[in-house]
């Protein structure tokens, strides 16, 4: 096996940035919006790196409990990674976000409180180890303008009833 990559430090990484070359670059994000008396939340992930792939959809269920900006962040980076192991990629991933929740629940630095938040972090927890290495790392949120985007794509498709992109 090769010698795993040198840390990295919470940098910008653009989204098509190859960090390492055959490694797999995802910016995600979570957007929760009030929509004429509805309650949305989606998310954004834009795969870059040895991908490129972009995708949208609804976090929750409109106006259930579920519906949180903290569920569509997980969602996103749960999205993406199930999107890399249905194309068989088993390699190293670099998970970008600006929900400093997310980052810091996932490496270790912030405990889980939020009883509704612990079953994403559990999956999410267990996708993580069927790749050699992933790695989360926090990028502020005007350097993941195409995740934002994405998961706002998907508040006004589900808003509106149009079918979401893929």
């Amino acid at each position: 096996m090769a010698e795993p990559p040198a840390p990295l430090p919470d940098a910008a990484l653009p989204v098509g940035t190859t960090v390492w070359p055959g490694a797999a670059v995802v910016h995600f994000d979570g957007a929760f919006q009030a929509v004429r008396g509805h309650r949305y939340a989606a998310y954004g992930v834009a795969v870059g790196g040895a991908f490129t792939y972009e995708e949208c959809g609804l976090a929750a269920p409109p106006d259930s409990d579920s519906a949180t900006n903290n569920v569509a962040e997980y969602s996103g980076a749960i999205a993406a990674l199930e999107w890399l192991r249905r194309r068989s990629f088993r390699g190293v991933v670099v998970l970008c976000g600006d929900s400093q929740l997310v980052i810091r629940q996932m490496s270790g630095e912030y405990e889980v409180r939020a009883e509704r938040l612990r079953p994403y972090h559990a999956h999410l927890d267990r996708l993580t180890k069927e790749f050699d290495e992933v790695r989360f790392v926090w990028v502020p949120r005007a350097e993941n303008t195409r995740a934002d985007e994405l998961s706002k794509l998907g508040i006004s498709r589900a808003a509106s009833g149009a079918p979401m992109p893929r």
